[in-house]
């Protein structure tokens, strides 16, 4: 009697096991970051361990993702999850994108205005957020604040500057104090090394786009007016004529060279994002507390600016293949909602892949250990600011963003008026969405 209630027992056993671990469909994920191809190799078998549900991961090489797209979504076993570039990625593979708006992903998006949208319909989903804006430090802020001679008296900290007005008055007055504050300039260098133009002709640029989309309601448009083209000057000029390097020079810096004059106590700001923490703490001689890390948002003296927060977003978002058979979609999809949802899943999202969330589904003390991380998710749950979109993933492409790129440093050399570098911005968008047509 008990042989046959302990062989009905580990039938029984097995049998759940079977059911709970529902094994009918399958992933193949297509990963855009090279970087991680080891750790996604590892979550998926994680993954796989846990629920039974078999996960292929294939890693595209560095700049060749679109390329191995193609390619690989003409096979029978297609990519089941794939990345798309924002909306100009969107068109072209909606062909393949399958709706996610009644699922529980879209549900535990923090800002749903951040997914990919067509219609009533929800076609890709940020999964790995990322923000910049500007990072100071605020043990130098505070050092200013303490002089008895600054001509700013009715601001009392950094966390009180709101707007452009307050940000430039500062920034000058502590120039004209860089002496008492230790400082070679209250930026770091504004990098025109070539390549290393990205934060000026992508990053800033993003900030008049995104206005002028606000008042007009559009995603994207084929011709601009460059509405706020003066607001995207103010912010350059107080760059440039507030660094730590002569503008004449500004062509021999890289990103990297920034970076370091920040993190060396050279500079009390400089333009970047939350992956900037990394290269920071990794400066040999880094002088800067992490408790010091701190972000503004990027002011340029647009109307109403002091709701403003940062600019917060991706250029890829995470799209379910519709051609790929249901079983197939359901089983990603449950991949996604173990990576996002669950106490194992979370743990691997941060410190296996390194991803920033969007979801609501982590808790403060589930997201990762980065100060810069850690403003930018102060900024996103204060329910009085609005993010900044990333507006870039609009732009025509990188020969636009190299054009501008090359008329910002002619208009820092002193060869362009501010008024050239905006005509430039303008033709060269019409002419390289004409292109795309």
């Amino acid at each position: 009697m008990n042989k046959i209630f302990c062989a009905l027992f580990i039938s029984f056993v097995i049998f759940s096991g079977c059911e709970k671990r529902n094994v009918a469909g399958k992933v193949y994920l297509l990963n855009f970051k090279p970087e991680i191809d080891a750790q996604w190799q590892e979550v998926a078998a994680q993954f796989t361990a846990e629920t039974g549900i078999q996960v292929k991961v294939l890693t595209a090489a560095s700049g060749t993702y679109e390329q191995t797209l193609r390619s690989e979504i003409a096979k029978a076993n297609s990519p089941t999850l794939f990345n798309i570039n924002g909306p100009i990625g969107y068109q072209i593979w909606k062909a393949y994108t399958a709706d996610l708006k009644n699922t529980a992903l879209y549900e535990w998006l923090s800002d749903k205005s951040m997914a990919i949208s067509s219609g009533d319909g929800v076609y890709g989903l940020p999964y790995a957020v990322e923000t910049y804006g500007i990072i100071y430090n605020d043990a130098i802020f505070r050092k200013y604040f303490a002089l008895q001679d600054r001509s700013v008296t009715d601001i009392s900290s950094a966390a009180e500057i709101n707007n452009f007005v307050k940000l430039k008055a500062v920034v000058e007055d502590m120039t004209a104090h860089k002496a008492d504050l230790g400082i070679n300039g209250v930026f770091a260098s504004t990098s025109f090394r070539p390549g290393e133009d990205w934060r000026w002709q992508t990053h800033l640029a993003n900030l008049p786009i995104y206005y002028e989309y606000r008042d007009k309601q559009v995603g994207d448009l084929e011709k601009i007016d460059l509405t706020y083209g003066a607001n995207y000057g103010n912010i350059f000029d107080l760059y440039i004529n507030n660094s730590v390097t002569d503008k004449k020079l500004l062509g021999s810096k890289s990103v990297d060279d920034s970076m370091a004059e920040f993190a060396l106590g050279q500079a009390a700001m400089v333009q970047n994002g939350t992956w900037g923490w990394g290269q920071i703490a990794g400066v040999t001689g880094n002088v800067v507390q992490a408790a010091d890390v701190k972000y503004l948002p990027i002011y340029t003296g647009v109307f109403g600016e002091e709701k403003q927060g940062l600019c917060t977003g991706t250029e890829n978002f995470i799209s379910v293949n519709i051609k790929s058979p249901a079983q197939d979609q359901e089983a990603s999809l449950k991949l996604l909602e173990w990576l996002f949802n669950t106490s194992a899943g979370k743990k691997a999202a941060v410190e296996k892949l390194g991803f920033v969330t969007p979801f609501s589904t982590f808790s403060a003390d589930e997201r990762p250990d980065n100060p810069l991380e850690k403003e930018a998710y102060r900024y996103m749950s204060n329910p009085n600011l609005t993010a900044v979109s990333w507006n870039f993933t609009s732009f025509p492409s990188q020969a636009f963003k190299d054009t501008l790129g090359t008329a910002l440093y002619d208009y820092t050399l002193g060869n362009k008026a501010w008024g050239d570098v905006e005509t430039t911005f303008k033709n060269t968008w019409e002419t390289e969405k004409e292109f795309l047509k």
